[in-house]
């Protein structure tokens, strides 16, 4: 994650998808307990979050992401929550990468 962000390698996400809608549940490193919902059109995903750190503040925003195929099958997550896809509850933006965990 950028500067601003909390979320760190130790943050694990549990995603979910049905007909388009995307919700998950994370946690993790500074992230006590975070949410996030949204859509998904193609390989683009925009979602909400809200989350707790362990200093108990909460923070959300929004953000917009790409999705690819790794080699292997494993999906990785490109987000951009700069300039328009900022925090609204503290200043502060960035990017950040998630990659899905290998089965087993």
């Amino acid at each position: 994650m950028g500067a601003e962000g909390e979320a760190s390698d130790a943050t694990v996400f549990e995603y979910h998808e049905h007909d388009g809608v995307v919700w998950a549940r994370y946690e993790g490193g500074a992230v006590r307990l975070g949410f996030l919902v949204g859509t998904r059109q193609d390989d683009r995903v925009h979602f909400r979050y809200s989350q707790l750190n362990e200093s108990g503040e909460t923070s959300n925003g929004r953000c917009s992401t790409t999705i690819s195929t790794l080699p292997g099958g494993r999906l990785r997550l490109d987000e951009d929550w700069e300039w328009e896809w900022e925090w609204e509850s503290k200043p502060g933006a960035g990017t950040s990468a998630a990659e899905e965990i290998s089965p087993g």
